[in-house]
């Protein structure tokens, strides 16, 4: 099992979050069909349901995330059979999970987003090719969306629907959105519930990147969830799958949320994708949730894991989770594309106690068992258990030696130990470390990872590293709300703030003695300086105030919201308003961040405080030049009405003053609104592509506006400064 990386450089970790945020008919079973009768389920959101046996208490499945599966990259699709296949033989997991972004959906030059049939037709080629050399059942196979699979489909049937008929899900008729996978063996019930997030209207990359649940849904996650408890008389585990994070999940329309429901229906962990490995090798996040108490109950609290596997797209991830009487842990494995499947190891109990979320009765009978899960293609010839005492140095305590399990089989890689787990009490849940080796047929030594472990389920403390929390423990729909709002509040300040100040000192000369006066200057008058000076040129400031209130009351830009040659839509800061969308405008928030933050901080406010600064400018340089004697001299020559030589000398001798004066903070202003040019540039250029250019460049706020505002406030500068 591999853990986060300890930390990273704050210029680097930086970077990646900026590029990051820029640049993200149901099958009911007979064997379960009591279970729900009389259930109200919303009908809006279907339930499939599948049973398959169970042989034991144990059973271990297997997680791959983020295909993105391409017409220009075969070989990931080609690597599902390479690679995948052979990993399933020795592996035979119970089910496969397929958690979303099956295909990438992309042009060559990744500007544009569109459904390709051909990577469709790719996968579930691939897919079959997978079930014929791995040997796993393709019923045991599910997959659901992720945003990239409904980048550009309008609605669920639509031509541009491929996940309809080409995914796994598909064939076995289970397009609903929650999938229902239970596992039965003995007295023991392990629950997989797969809930599908994406947009009800599948929206073209970049305004779609969170998942949207709605209340009908969630109601219907609840039921479901809640309906095995009720029914079953045996012991229920549940752990939910999907493609987004919570992090990256918005709100329903009533603003209800899948972490309290998770946590009231005791789910052990929610496994999903998204986030690819660069960030999802962080995300190893405990949700606490606190219910309120009455007179009759005490407060409590409840947890469950929320665990992102990394892509396979570039680093070909897989997971293998395993369930052992309702222990949860698993293990992450990159696999090699020039090697042969690497025989591992999963501890399935003792647990990691760092992945612990609920603690043992100290008055229970301890568990008094040692479990290992060994997968490889030799025959195991020698397996040992170590445990070490971090106290003493990690000195060796005990050497326990391993048996299969008494139902011992290849499609079942069990081994076994006893042990007396009061040896290893302790109040510390780091103290005592657990690591298995084994030595297979050929001679070759295989070993585990070494891990803490708590006989009573204590947890170790996990603390997360600065970029990981504020990734995957802050929600970003609430931050993108406090980000753009208080944007747009500095925005109003900016421009109303100036106005006050200059219709308080309206009739106070002290301002002008004092502006004019090189005495006194300090930070206040310089802030006093830029707001006044810059808001003095009202057609420039009243351009602002519209260009602001249009940002907030008006379309930024028409294009083809869905797919290349869908209807034209409207894009405002509200969300997207299109004919066949039920949400209002609201369809595509928060996902409009990676469109709206950027205009507003790189573009629209370094604008405004560009035009700011310019008209500041040009005021410094006037008064400047009004303290000269030439411009004194030159203005008497001016009054009356001399010309000629001398009158040229003076022209020459004041420009020549000027451009002394634009080699200091006029030249650094310039050098600013080329950066806005370009940075304007960039998101004009990406917006375009993602939905069509002539639309978008039709579009004045988000093409034209900003352009000539600056264009507007240069020349201003310029033709005044220079003007004799």
């Amino acid at each position: 099992m591999a853990f986060p990386p300890s930390g990273l450089s704050s210029t680097a970790a930086m970077a990646n979050l900026i590029v990051f945020l820029i640049c993200l008919s149901s099958r009911t079973s007979n064997n379960l069909a009591f279970y729900f009768e009389g259930v109200s389920v919303a009908e809006a959101e279907t339930v499939s349901r599948e049973v398959f046996p169970m042989d034991g208490d144990l059973a271990w499945v297997v997680q791959i995330s983020d295909l993105h599966i391409s017409a220009y990259h075969p070989e990931r699709a080609d690597d599902l059979v390479r690679l995948l296949a052979p990993a399933l033989r020795v592996v035979r997991p119970a089910l496969l999970l397929v958690t979303g972004d099956i295909t990438d959906a992309k042009n060559r030059r990744r500007t544009s987003s569109r459904q390709d049939e051909s990577e469709w037709i790719q996968y579930k080629n691939s897919m079959d090719a997978v079930v014929k050399h791995s040997g796993i059942e393709k019923r045991r196979i599910f997959d659901i969306q992720g945003n990239h699979d409904k980048y550009g489909v309008p609605f669920v049937g639509s031509s541009l629907d491929f996940f309809s008929t080409h995914s796994i899900s598909s064939q076995f008729n289970r397009l609903g959105t929650i999938q229902s996978i239970s596992l039965e063996g003995g007295d023991r019930k392990y629950l997989f519930l797969g809930i599908d997030d994406t947009m009800s209207v599948g929206i073209r990359g970049p305004s779609n990147l969170f998942g949207h649940p709605t209340d009908e849904r969630i109601a219907a996650a609840v039921t479901e969830l809640k309906t095995l408890d009720e029914h079953l008389k045996s012991s229920v585990t549940k752990l939910v799958f999907g493609h987004f994070p919570m992090s990256f999940t918005a709100s329903s329309a009533q603003g209800e949320r899948y972490e309290t429901a998770f946590a009231k229906q005791s789910i052990s962990a929610y496994i999903c994708g998204h986030l690819h490995a660069t960030f999802g090798k962080q995300l190893w996040r405990l949700h606490t949730v606190s219910f309120p108490s009455d007179s009759m109950k005490p407060k409590r609290a409840t947890q469950f894991w929320e665990w992102e596997l990394g892509d396979w797209k570039d680093y070909r991830f897989i997971r293998i989770l395993a369930i052992d009487q309702g222990e949860v842990s698993f293990l992450d494995l990159e696999l090699n594309p020039s090697e042969k499947f690497q025989s591992s190891m999963l501890i399935t109990y003792p647990t990691d106690s760092r992945i612990n979320n609920r603690a043992v009765d100290h008055d229970k009978h301890l568990r008094n068992d040692i479990n290992v899960l060994v997968f490889s293609v030799q025959e195991m010839v020698n397996v040992t258990a170590k445990i070490f005492d971090s106290r003493r140095d990690f000195c060796l305590v005990e050497e326990i030696t391993m048996q299969p399990a008494p139902n011992y089989s290849i499609n079942k890689p069990l081994f076994h130990a006893k042990w007396n787990p009061e040896n290893y009490r302790s109040v510390s849940a780091h103290r005592y470390w657990l690591q298995v080796f084994a030595f297979d047929s050929e001679g070759e030594m295989i070993t585990s990872i070494r891990r803490p472990f708590s006989v009573e389920g204590r947890a170790a403390h996990f603390s997360p590293t600065w970029l990981a929390y504020l990734i995957f423990y802050l929600q970003w729909e609430n931050i993108y709300s406090i980000l753009l709002w208080s944007n747009i509040c500095f925005l109003v300040l900016l421009l109303s703030l100036p106005k006050l100040l200059t219709h308080l000192m309206k009739r106070n000369a002290s301002y002008q003695n004092w502006a004019a006066s090189t005495e006194g200057r300090n930070l206040l008058f310089n802030v006093f300086w830029f707001l006044i000076e810059g808001s003095r040129n009202t057609k420039l400031w009243a351009a602002m105030v519209t260009f602001l209130l249009y940002l907030l009351m008006f379309p930024w830009f028409w294009g083809r919201a869905t797919s290349e040659d869908g209807e034209i839509s409207e894009m405002y800061l509200s969300g997207w308003r299109m004919e066949a969308s039920t949400d209002g405008g609201t369809l595509g928030v928060p996902d409009l961040m990676t469109i709206t933050l950027p205009f507003m901080y790189f573009v629209v406010t370094p604008l405004f405080l560009a035009v700011y600064g310019l008209s500041a400018e040009m005021s410094a340089i006037c008064l400047r030049l009004s303290r000269t004697t030439e411009r004194s001299d030159l203005q008497a020559l001016l009054v009356s009405g001399q010309n000629g030589a001398h009158l040229g000398w003076h022209v020459e001798k004041t420009r020549s003053l000027v451009c002394k004066r634009l080699r200091g903070w006029s030249w650094a202003l310039l050098l600013i609104c080329a950066v806005i040019v370009c940075s304007h540039s960039k998101l004009a250029s990406g917006t375009m592509s993602a939905y069509g250019t002539r639309p978008v460049a039709l579009s004045p706020a988000v093409s034209l506006v900003p352009l000539l505002l600056l264009v507007a406030a240069v020349y201003s500068m310029m033709t005044k400064s220079l003007r004799p």
